[in-house]
Parts: C-alpha cells; structure tokens; sequence
C-alpha cells in the first residue's frame, strides 16, 4: 500500500498564491487507507485553507471531490468538467494520482497536496511501516519472506553486518535489524542453509536506477482488427 503525509498547510497555501477557484481531489484508496486524502483529509484541508484565505486575504473558493482511484484514467473522467473549471488542482492522491490529473490536462496546474512515502503496512492503529521499494528483483523467497532491500538500513543482499547488536540495528536502535529477523525466520523454518548463500550484487537496473520502468501485459492489449473485424497479429 502507498503512504503518503500531508504537506503543510502553509506549504499548500504557498502554492495556491494568486488562484481563486480550487479543487481539491481526494482518492478513496491508499492514502484514504492511511488517513492522508480520503474525504475525511479533503475536508480538513479546505477547512484549514479557507481560515488561511479569510486571514490573508485570499478570497479562494473550494469545491471538493473523492475519486475511487486517482491514478486510474477512467476514475478521472467523469470529475473532468471541475477539473477544467478551476484555477488550479490540489491532489490528495499519492504520486501517481497525481501526475495523472497532469498528463490528461496538461494546461491545468496540478498541486501535490500530499508527500508520497513509501510502500508499507499498517502494523497498528496509525502506525504505518515500509517494507518494499518496488525494486524490480524480489528475493524474499531466500530470506523467509522479510526484504532486505526495505527493511536493512544499508540494502545489503547478504548480512549480517557487524554493526548490529542485541538484534538492533545501529543506524537506529528503535529498529529490528533485517539480517537477525531473517535469521531467526530462516531458522523457524528449518532453512538456515540460506543464510551462508551468497547472492549475487543486485541488478540496481531493474529498479528504477535503470530509468523509468514500464510493464506491457500483451494478454491484455486491444488487439487492432482490420474493417472485416478480424483480429491484425502484431
């Protein structure tokens, strides 16, 4: 799940400077999920900007909406004629979400009204915990399905370090150290064996080191047809 903060409001209020008629689009999916721009979030954030607006001056006019998912084109379709009417767009969505609203209307300013995070979990009430960096080569298969790459402080592919005491890591005694978590869970089941495997550096080029990353699923394209309706092989 992608989490994501909401940015202060004297940040976005910075960026909605010299703008009257604002939306603020919010997305019922990850970061609803994490309490940073579900309907709930896009209230509060219109209710904190129209106090700024009255303090200084602004004169703003809101209107708000909630998408299922912000960074699907088909969930932005049906918002287009607010998205067009405004002066400028806050997205509550992540990253994705937001760039979205950008490429479909590319001459509508379109502002981030929330930092995207990382990819975790909720291991509690409000507690939120990355524990993936979509980094293109996953090896959880080899290290009893805990990540290295998220969870050890320093990436390392084979640990552990010598850095780490009492099961702590030192980089931040708050954190269990990855390479002792993997152990004991390759221990539990019975596959210490992997633990003296020596892996290979990582293919960074998978990851987004190599550039942005695309994935084409051919199963799922439209296939052309020619005007008799059969289907043209590509």
């Amino acid at each position: 799940m992608i989490r994501a903060e909401r940015k202060p409001v004297s940040e976005i209020a910075r960026m909605l400077t010299g703008k009257k008629n604002v939306l603020v689009v919010g997305c019922k999916t990850c970061v609803a999920i994490g309490h940073a721009g579900g309907e709930k979030e896009v209230s509060e954030l219109i209710s904190a900007l129209k106090i700024v607006s009255a303090r200084d001056g602004h004169g703003w006019k809101f209107e708000q909406t909630v998408v299922e998912r912000q960074c699907e084109k088909e969930w932005v379709r049906p918002i287009e004629d607010k998205i067009v009417s405004a002066d400028a767009v806050v997205s509550l969505a992540c990253g994705l979400g937001a760039q979205t609203i950008a490429d479909m209307y590319p001459a509508k300013q379109v502002y981030p009204g929330v930092n995207t995070m990382f990819l975790g979990v909720p291991e509690e009430q409000g507690v939120f915990v990355e524990k993936c960096l979509a980094c293109g080569e996953c090896v959880m298969f080899e290290t009893g399905g805990i990540c290295p790459v998220a969870r050890c402080a320093k990436s390392m592919r084979n640990g552990a370090c010598g850095g780490s005491a009492d099961g702590k890591c030192e980089v931040n005694l708050d954190t269990d150290c990855a390479w002792y978590m993997i152990y004991e869970r390759l221990k539990l089941q019975g596959r210490l064996d992997l633990i003296m495997k020596i892996s290979e550096p990582k293919d960074w080029a998978k990851s987004h080191a190599g550039g942005r990353r695309k994935i084409v699923r051919k199963d799922l394209l439209i296939q052309p047809t020619d005007r008799t309706g059969t289907e043209v092989k590509k």
